[in-house]
């Protein structure tokens, strides 16, 4: 069985699918891909899809992953363009890898997000980000099923800072909003933590310690997953372990005793 690693997008107005529904759309797509999949147990078979770490509803994404089971040997850069062609423009699969090693999901340890804070100037994001990182907690409400729950935003923060957008920053939140008037730009890199700090959560922490309420709800965009490197506080390509497996080892060098002609060799 060969299992292939796949990182996919959600752009522009499909950010507003669920998750289920692009389950429901991934799996059409295999099926007019003739994906040939390795399926469930049982009385009701499924697809062996497996999911992590999905985006919530209403934020874009260029970093999904998902992992698929096969039942025979393909080329992952051909299925890689057969399912890209399948989905509809915005669910774009982006990066196709066999799976060579372990423990995807282990790998999945923060997030790195842009918050597009439109009518907000620059300067006071600047001012209320200080504000926040200058916190030794920040807490905050979430409605939950269970009703309200409070909880510390701050502490899964390892990075929040105001950026200029130059040339293309940005670029993917900024076709479905407003172009004119001042738009603050933030960047966020978070840990997975349970209970889970998402974006909205740190935007509810900058409106409680800087009162910064944005006029209009923030364009998010989730630009990296992976995991967290807490020397260079970057979040790495969870796929590049598999992408070294995949290599081939590099030729052993021939020793001395190797590349010394026999003694008497070529001689009548």
């Amino acid at each position: 069985m060969q299992r292939i690693r796949l990182r996919y997008t959600k752009r522009g107005r499909l950010r507003f699918t669920s998750h289920r529904d692009f389950q429901r759309a991934f799996e059409r797509a295999l099926r007019r891909a003739e994906v040939p999949m390795a399926y469930s147990a049982g009385f009701t078979p499924h697809p062996k899809v497996s999911y992590a770490n999905a985006a919530p509803t209403g934020t874009g994404s260029e970093a999904e992953f998902l992992e698929i089971a096969l039942v025979e040997v393909c080329d992952p850069d051909k299925l890689r363009e057969l399912l890209d062609e399948s989905l509809p423009a915005g669910l774009d699969i982006i990066d196709a890898v066999e799976a060579r090693t372990s423990g995807l999901a282990d790998r999945l340890t923060a997030s790195v997000w842009e918050l597009r804070l439109d009518g907000v100037e620059p300067r006071a994001a600047e001012e209320a980000v200080a504000a926040f990182l200058a916190a030794e907690s920040v807490e905050v409400e979430r409605r939950t099923k269970n009703g309200l729950r409070t909880f510390d935003a701050r502490g899964a923060v390892a990075g929040l800072e105001a950026v200029t957008p130059t040339g293309t920053e940005g670029v993917r939140s900024r076709p479905d909003r407003p172009g004119d008037g001042p738009c603050a730009i933030l960047r966020l890199v978070v840990r997975h933590v349970t209970p889970a700090v998402r974006p909205d959560d740190v935007l509810s922490g900058l409106r409680a310690v800087a009162d910064l309420a944005p006029p209009v709800p923030a364009a998010v965009t989730r630009l990296a997953q992976g995991l967290f490197d807490e020397e260079s506080g970057t979040v790495t390509d969870p796929l590049a372990p598999d992408r070294e497996a995949a290599r081939p080892a590099p030729p052993k060098a021939a020793g001395p005793a190797a590349a010394k002609a026999p003694e008497g060799a070529g001689t009548a």
